[in-house]
């Protein structure tokens, strides 16, 4: 592995087990949820965005500030309403007075977009003008009003939810908005076990405080040690026929063919090497395998992919349809690749 970093094997070592801390961390509150935990951890490593979707009360908000807390980054949460205001999002001029001369001037107020980790709640509850005041801040880490550029502090993440069994009052988000997001991971129910588990967690008195496992400066070390990871060309190519199958217009694939209006865009070809690299960061090895590609594939073609009226009329799932492009696509066939 080529370092850009100059970390020797045991500082690099030390980073990953505390990475390993934090689900541990966060576990003392959440129970379960141990690959929805993995997910938003290789988002975060790849450096990307994520849209959490489950049903009330998943315990969705909590995880997001517990895993703030664990990695020690800056968190806030908006709730996002039919009347919210992108100016509610990234803020807005005030005007102020110079108390020593008396002159009035307009001060930008930085609004709470303006941190590392913003829970965007219920996303999909404001209009598409609102959803959109978010577009440059989760492509290009900065915000532009009224002709000034501000840097977003770094790292920076959206983590966003919304709920799948209610429509009334919602707005879908539109696919350019849904492409800005690394990864879209569901959050299912738990098992019985853990649902006991909750409940005797939650109706006694018994609180737990938690303590950061990595630093900021750690979480940007990590992200630069994942751009290091080796990726073979084989694998490379793997990932770029994968998205190139999703699209109608070329693939072999029936179920794309059938039942996708439209395919995914190269930056999901990007999406799948960046978190394959950061899952195998993530499971201690440095070098992506072709199991890496298929553990983070559902999550990052989900939302890429539009089906048609077709598929809807037969109740075809997208992860119907992610699966058969998974065990269509031909594999790399070396050993040393899985």
């Amino acid at each position: 592995m080529t370092k850009t970093l100059d970390l020797n094997d045991e500082e690099l070592d030390q980073l990953l087990s505390k990475l390993h801390r934090v689900t541990d961390e966060v576990g003392q509150v959440i129970v379960g949820q141990r690959v929805v935990m993995e997910q938003l951890l290789v988002s975060m490593l790849a450096g990307g965005h994520c849209l959490l979707q489950g049903v009330p009360g998943l315990a969705k908000t909590l995880m997001v500030s517990s895993l703030a807390q664990a990695v020690d980054l800056t968190f806030k949460r908006v709730q996002f309403t039919p009347d919210l205001m992108p100016s509610d999002i990234i803020g807005t001029e005030v005007l102020e007075t110079d108390h020593d001369s008396g002159e009035r001037f307009f001060k930008f107020q930085k609004g709470p977009v303006f941190t590392q980790i913003l829970l965007a709640d219920e996303i999909n509850r404001t209009p598409p003008k609102t959803q959109a005041a978010l577009l440059e801040a989760m492509q290009e880490r900065q915000v532009s009003y009224a002709g000034e550029l501000y840097p977003l502090p770094a790292p920076f993440f959206v983590l966003a939810t919304q709920n799948p069994i209610e429509q009334s009052g919602t707005y879908p988000l539109p696919e350019a908005q849904l492409d800005r997001f690394l990864m879209f991971v569901e959050v299912s129910y738990p098992t019985e076990a853990e649902e006991l588990e909750i409940v005797r967690r939650t109706t006694g008195s018994h609180t737990v405080s938690l303590s950061a496992q990595l630093s900021a400066v750690e979480l940007r070390q990590l992200q630069t040690v994942v751009r290091d990871v080796e990726v073979s060309e084989p694998l490379l190519s793997y990932a770029t026929r994968l998205t190139r199958q999703t699209r109608p217009q070329e693939s072999t694939v029936d179920a794309i063919t059938q039942y996708v209006k439209w395919g995914a865009g190269p930056r999901c070809a990007q999406a799948l090497v960046l978190c394959a690299k950061a899952h195998a960061l993530l499971h201690k090895r440095f070098a992506v395998t072709l199991d890496d590609i298929t553990a983070v594939a559902p999550a990052v073609l989900r939302h890429r992919l539009m089906l048609n009226f077709q598929a809807e009329a037969q109740q075809v799932s997208i992860i119907e349809v992610i699966e058969n492009v998974l065990n269509e696509v031909a594999k790399p066939s070396s050993p040393l690749l899985s």
